[in-house]
């Protein structure tokens, strides 16, 4: 017979702590709340903007370019075995360049379980050249990479 009462009070208890959690959830950082002027408190970690202001790069390339640029640098490993192989370029949408030249490396897109259409060309050997192309190279934009410090 005391079974049932401690199960609904058990019930009862669990059903408060997970309301009081979800209002917890809902309630805003006191780091990133309004303060009394109407103001945000400064945050901790900069927009994905600032970051890319200072890390040199456009702003046009996405955080997985970014990564995949950092990949490009250190020599793979590469997540895609097309990847580092030579792009031909045979529609002349870059400069014309001796075959080998120019070379293809993907740019992920989240969500999507194939390779999608975002691509990073880069030219010569050590790399002299960047274009990106979110559109399977039926565009590309020019941008430069800032050397690594060592």
């Amino acid at each position: 017979m005391m079974r049932k009462p401690a199960l609904l009070v058990v019930a009862l208890l669990v059903l408060i702590g997970g309301l009081w959690w979800l209002r917890q959830a809902q309630q805003p950082h006191p780091q990133f709340a309004p303060s009394i002027t109407g103001e945000a408190a400064p945050a901790a970690i900069p927009p994905p903007q600032a970051a890319r202001a200072i890390d040199g790069l456009p702003p046009f390339l996405t955080d997985e370019a970014r990564q995949t640029i950092a990949l490009i640098q250190r020599g793979g490993p590469y997540p895609h075995r097309q990847d580092g192989s030579v792009f031909g370029n045979r529609e002349g949408r870059l400069p014309q360049r001796p075959r080998g030249y120019y070379h293809e490396y993907t740019v992920d897109t989240p969500g999507l379980s194939h390779r999608g259409t975002r691509r990073i060309v880069t030219g010569g050997e050590p790399v002299e050249i960047w274009y990106y192309s979110d559109d399977h190279y039926e565009t590309f934009r020019s941008f430069s990479v800032p050397a690594r410090g060592n």
